[in-house]
């Protein structure tokens, strides 16, 4: 059985194609937001490497100032502002004369503070995901309901209900339950696997920000700055399966 979409879409009345056009919107944002959030993870993935190759000779060293410096002259990454956030709150408190734990402590919060905010900005966009891909069988419904509402009105203005009168408004109704489905499963698996990718990305950063507030506290040289950048975040984002961290 052939499907002509150009017949079904000229013998739609007005309330169906608005469902369509409705639809095609709600697929077309989910397409933008998908593509959106990959680049943004690969570009601040890649950048937050080389960011913890460049910052970690001045962690290693405590240079705290240098670090400080680095991180804020360095490409834009979550990494560089997550770490610059608590690196500026830690000196600016030993320079008011605060012992070094307190500082520390202080940074943690501030740490913390960042976490939220780059958390929302991690996550922007994905409410469109979500609400696509649980109202779009429902606005395919809707338009299934206008068809056959449609189909009755044809019933009713011939008097005959074959198959020829009614045959055009049962398909674009069908279609258009169709057209529901085929946007909104996309929409659910593509917002579980971009779920799955931005909870691990931000375990990645909690992770760093751990590592970061011990190297604070302790004033200890050697691993923990290391691994820090490195290990605890550069290898988190660069990785492909998720953390298995709920989110």
């Amino acid at each position: 059985m052939e499907i002509h979409f150009s017949e079904l879409w000229s013998s739609m009345g007005f309330p169906v194609r608005a469902v369509v056009v409705l639809l095609t919107l709600q697929a077309v944002a989910c397409v933008a937001v998908m593509i959106d959030r990959i680049v943004m993870l690969q570009q601040s993935g890649a950048r937050a490497k080389r960011f913890a190759a460049t910052v970690q000779p001045a962690f290693e060293a405590e240079r705290y100032e240098q670090a400080l410096a680095e991180s804020e002259s360095a490409q834009p990454s979550h990494l560089a502002k997550y770490f610059a956030a608590g690196l500026r709150v830690f000196l600016a408190r030993i320079a008011a004369g605060d012992d070094p734990r307190r500082a520390a402590d202080l940074a943690k919060r501030a740490l913390e503070r960042k976490g939220d905010a780059i958390s929302r900005e991690l996550n922007r966009g994905m409410n469109v995901l979500a609400s696509t891909g649980s109202t779009a069988p429902f606005v395919g419904l809707l338009g299934t309901v206008l068809g056959i509402i449609n189909a009755f009105k044809l019933i009713a203005a011939s008097g005959s209900g074959g198959i020829g009168t009614i045959g055009a408004a049962i398909g674009e109704a069908l279609v258009v339950t169709g057209y529901g489905l085929v946007v909104a499963i996309p929409s659910v698996l593509v917002f579980n696997w971009l779920s799955s990718r931005i909870a691990d990305y931000e375990a990645g950063l909690l992770n760093a920000g751990s590592e970061l507030v011990d190297r604070l506290e302790s004033g200890s040289r050697g691993s923990h700055v290391q691994r820090e950048p490195d290990a605890a975040h550069g290898r988190s984002l660069g990785a492909s399966r998720p953390a298995g961290m709920a989110r």
